[in-house]
């Protein structure tokens, strides 16, 4: 799945959504495991949460999108560089999802959501966004399968 969506500046992130009930935030806890993360759109810097930089492999919080990206599944890179490629042009709303090659052989389901923003005035803009890791692994063959 790779989606991207031109932002209304003027509408929030989550308009039209629920505030969560009781106990939602907590199921959501049990399934999963999220974390936010910054780009800067002026030196390309992508800063990372302590999790996602333990699960993308990487030693610093501060990367680039290919370092970023080197624990991808190989059939989505192109397709997930095209999504940043295209909100650092102009604001807008994006996600994806994929699976981050583990050195254990196993796979970590990913979904990332994210927004450009500020593309439009004289600064570079930046990004920002959230990870969302569900608290399973794939095993090396078996495959993860999207319904639609």
């Amino acid at each position: 799945m790779f989606k991207i969506a031109r932002a209304s500046l003027a509408v929030s992130f989550s308009t039209g959504f629920p505030e969560p009930e009781n106990g939602e935030s907590d199921a959501l806890a049990q399934f999963t495991v999220s974390e936010g993360w910054v780009g800067d759109l002026s030196n390309g810097v992508i800063k990372l949460g302590e999790r996602a930089t333990l699960l993308h492999g990487l030693n610093t919080p501060e990367c680039g999108l290919l370092s970023m990206m080197r624990c991808y599944d190989p059939n989505d890179r192109a397709h997930i560089l095209e999504l940043f490629e295209q909100a650092a042009t102009t604001s807008s709303h994006f996600c994806y999802s994929t699976t981050i090659g583990l050195p254990n052989g196993h796979r970590q389901p990913v979904f990332c959501v994210g927004e450009s923003d500020g593309l439009e005035q004289t600064s570079a803009g930046s990004m920002l966004g959230m990870f969302v890791f569900p608290r399973f692994k794939l095993a090396a063959s078996a495959p993860l399968r999207v319904l639609s």
